[in-house]
């Protein structure tokens, strides 16, 4: 029980990278803006808080440079798409080229880097109980901190004038710019929220998840998250459900291969962007039109989406060496 516990656990701290940044995410398209660089947004803040760390040996300062980082890339997409009307597709793309070159230039001189040690953290008394306390009452803050920001976002989209607006914005900008609404001041206020909810994934990643930092140590967490929001319809409680489902089939690889399953480990590896695959393609078989939802192109975003899926999960299995269709190639 207790290995089952710990898988448990490890899910939860998972889920919470793709939860805080899917989180992010929805609010951009509730405006109705989808922002393409969120994988060159979370490299980025993730070396900015790693570098943080090792200089002023503050978790929460790493939290507040990586979340500073991605809220001001964020910013100059959104300036690029709201007020210069550049693609944002293409906008979007371009963001997370330059965040993934950007930030394996910047840590360059991390590789070697250590963080000072994390304390434990436990709930008193809650985490003492079996099974129960070392599953859900051994895990970091932020873990906690995103089911909060989760119903905080659904209380703000569904139950204030703000969230209302913000909603109008997304499924119909003209009529609230008629009614007098600054339509490109709250949609470009909602993607520097979302840029600063994927800075703290990012740096999550980098300081506490997987404390260390390594190129390109987001892999595809970004796309995953991105797509996460289809899959979850736009609702705040069904992406935090969501993000711990793609968790629990990460953490899984590793539960399998600690207990001796016989299954080769590049498919293992490859369940995370697979399951991802899957999910798109059964929203696009129920006939779902997320411009009902979210009042933007995503009808054009799932093919897309489906595609860079895809690629990762090739891209992650080359990885491996083991790719028999790869095995002769030079």
């Amino acid at each position: 029980m207790e290995s089952y516990a710990l898988l448990l656990g490890s899910t939860l701290s998972a889920g919470t990278v793709l939860a805080l940044a899917a989180l992010g995410l929805l609010i951009n398209e509730k405006a109705g803006i989808v922002n393409l660089g969120a994988e060159g947004m979370m490299l980025c803040a993730a070396i900015a808080g790693f570098a943080a760390v090792v200089h002023t040996g503050s978790t929460t300062v790493g939290f507040l440079a990586g979340m500073g980082a991605g809220a001001l890339l964020a910013a100059i997409f959104g300036v690029l798409v709201i007020w210069l009307n550049t693609n944002q597709y293409a906008t979007g793309l371009a963001l997370s080229l330059f965040g993934t070159g950007f930030s394996a230039f910047l840590g360059l001189g991390y590789v070697q880097a250590r963080l000072p040690e994390l304390p434990k953290f436990a709930v008193p008394w809650l985490s003492d109980l079996p099974v129960v306390g070392t599953a859900l009452f051994r895990l970091h803050p932020l873990v906690y901190g995103a089911v909060v920001i989760a119903a905080a976002l659904v209380w703000f989209l569904y139950r204030t004038r703000a969230g209302l607006v913000l909603r109008a914005v997304g499924e119909s900008p003209q009529s609230a710019h008629a009614l007098g609404y600054p339509v490109r001041r709250i949609r470009l206020a909602a993607v520097v929220f979302g840029g600063a909810m994927c800075g703290l994934a990012g740096a999550y990643i980098s300081t506490v998840y997987t404390p260390l930092w390594v190129e390109g140590m987001v892999s595809g967490r970004g796309w995953i998250a991105l797509a996460l929001t289809t899959f979850a319809t736009w609702r705040p409680a069904r992406v935090l459900l969501g993000a711990y489902l793609f968790g629990g089939v990460t953490m899984l690889q590793f539960h399998l291969q600690a207990t001796g399953v016989q299954v080769a480990s590049q498919l293992l590896s490859m369940l995370p962007y697979l399951a991802t695959i899957v999910v798109l393609v059964l929203i696009a078989q129920s006939g779902l039109d997320p411009c009902q939802h979210a009042g933007l192109a995503g009808q054009a975003l799932l093919p897309g989406l489906l595609t860079l899926s895809f690629f990762l999960s090739l891209q992650n299995h080359k990885r491996t060496n083991a790719c028999p269709l790869c095995a002769n190639a030079p």
